[in-house]
């Protein structure tokens, strides 16, 4: 199975990178938007997590550049440091499948990826 994700937090980025490439993931990274929307025509994911602020383009805008540009139905989960009801609300109606908020625990997240992945198989 594939994993994009899409932070631009180098620490968090390569957390995530070792934690799910360990779980046997093939793990695919960017730090901004741009370069995740253009590997998307070679690097097609089973999952796509990405941060809502970054530079220039908002993950929230990856949602959905994700669901009506390009029109896959990858899973996404969305990780923040903004925990506005607003923000989870904005996020889900644009078709994330979940929300974390920064700080989160790698084992978590793992959990969750592992749920959604096995619920993609079925």
């Amino acid at each position: 199975m594939k994993i994009l994700i899409v932070e631009d937090d180098e620490v968090i980025l390569q957390a995530l990178q070792i934690k799910l490439t360990k779980d046997g993931y093939t793990v695919l990274t960017h730090d901004n938007v741009s370069e995740a929307i253009t590997s998307l025509d070679e690097f097609v994911p089973d999952l796509i997590i990405t941060d809502i602020l970054m530079p220039h383009t908002s993950g929230l805008e990856l949602i959905g550049i994700v669901r009506n540009k390009i029109g896959k139905k990858i899973p996404i989960i969305v990780l923040s440091s903004i925990g506005e009801e607003d923000t989870v609300i904005e996020a889900f109606n644009l078709g994330a499948e979940d929300f974390i908020t920064k700080p989160f625990n790698p084992s978590e997240l793992s959990i969750r990826v592992k749920k959604i992945l096995n619920k993609k198989l079925k």
